[in-house]
């Protein structure tokens, strides 16, 4: 016995809501962000700097409270930041070293017991990173900084 099958297409509206039904991305609004950003790029330092400021709040805090559950997620938090940011600011190496503290701070359930060692070793490297203007991890400090760091969070991890 068979039973007739109907395949039923819908629209595809999302290629309309994104232009692709116009030809695809407009160049010109390419074009017009990346002249924005290039704008905005001079004061990617001292943006950095104040994210880095943050980073030092959440690190006073540990030290002041001890690592708890409030402090642990302030911390995790300015990582997060820090994450997302870095490579925007022109720092990748930033963006690899919070990772790896994203990484050892993801869990909830598991951040207040993080080793403190561990936190402030990522904290002075993001900001080692910046003082010296390293930015890449093609620069041999930079790539040993993480991969040590990466390394570590990794055995705690197992």
């Amino acid at each position: 016995m068979s039973n007739p099958a109907q395949v039923i297409r819908p629209p595809n509206t999302l290629r309309l809501k994104v232009g692709g039904g116009f030809g695809g991305i407009d160049a010109n609004a390419i074009a017009k962000a990346e002249e924005a950003l290039k704008a905005m790029s001079a004061q990617f330092g001292q943006w950095l700097q104040d994210e880095i400021n943050k980073l030092d709040a959440a690190q006073a805090a540990i030290r002041a409270e001890g690592l708890n559950a409030q402090t642990a997620e302030g911390l995790y938090f300015r990582a997060h930041d820090l994450k997302g940011l870095g490579t925007t600011y022109q720092y990748p190496l930033v963006t690899r070293l919070a990772g790896s503290l994203c990484k050892l701070l993801d869990d909830p359930t598991k951040r207040a017991s993080a080793p403190v060692r561990l936190l402030d070793a990522h904290i002075d490297a993001i900001k080692a990173v910046v003082r010296d203007q390293i930015q890449t991890d093609d620069h041999p400090v930079g790539r040993a900084l993480a991969e040590t760091l990466e390394a570590e969070v990794t055995a705690y991890r197992a």
